[in-house]
């Protein structure tokens, strides 16, 4: 950051390239849309180009880079003004090794689709949290970071989420 902060464009991107695939997956699941989580991911990376100089390496960069796209996928989740997600497409981020038999691809696929609507009805911050953890792997101090809350705003949010999806995928979705 500091060697961006100084103009350094190879630099700069050496950082899109490491950090692209995570950002636009975490952008995709945010907005259910490939297009747009492409079109944020961009924005968020002008943002990060921009904002160099303010970085403080104190910070977890990892934190920083999903707070601002974070921010980004909200703005634009209230501007549409439906705060539903499209369906998840496993196909934008997940490849199977090899692929399964038809009839346990569709069972596969009518989970995902449960857990994706579960997810939907979520509150925006409790989605986030969740999303962070599960599919980007940060811990509790890099979510708070992101959300820009505490580590214990963000465990009582996955917790909360937790309860939310136990009860909304009861007797949808049997645990293997």
């Amino acid at each position: 950051m500091e060697r961006i902060a100084k103009g350094d464009e190879r630099a700069f991107q050496v950082l899109v390239e490491r950090w692209e695939g995570p950002l636009f997956a975490f952008l995709a699941r945010m907005l259910g849309d490939a297009a747009e989580a492409e079109d944020l991911a961009q924005e968020t990376f002008l943002r990060v180009y921009a904002q160099a100089r303010h970085y403080r390496a104190a910070n977890r960069f990892r934190s920083w880079l999903f707070r601002i796209g974070g921010n980004l996928a909200r703005s634009r989740l209230r501007r549409r003004r439906v705060l539903r997600w499209v369906r998840f497409e496993p196909g934008l981020h997940d490849r199977a090794a090899s692929s399964p038999a038809p009839d346990r691809r569709l069972e596969r696929e009518e989970i995902q689709s449960a857990v994706q609507e579960a997810l939907d009805r979520l509150p925006d911050r409790q989605r986030q949290a969740v999303i962070l953890r599960r599919y980007q792997g940060l811990s509790y101090r890099e979510i708070a970071g992101a959300l820009g809350t505490t580590e214990a705003a963000v465990e009582s949010l996955l917790q909360r989420a937790a309860m939310a999806l136990r009860k909304d995928l009861a007797g949808k979705v049997e645990p293997e």
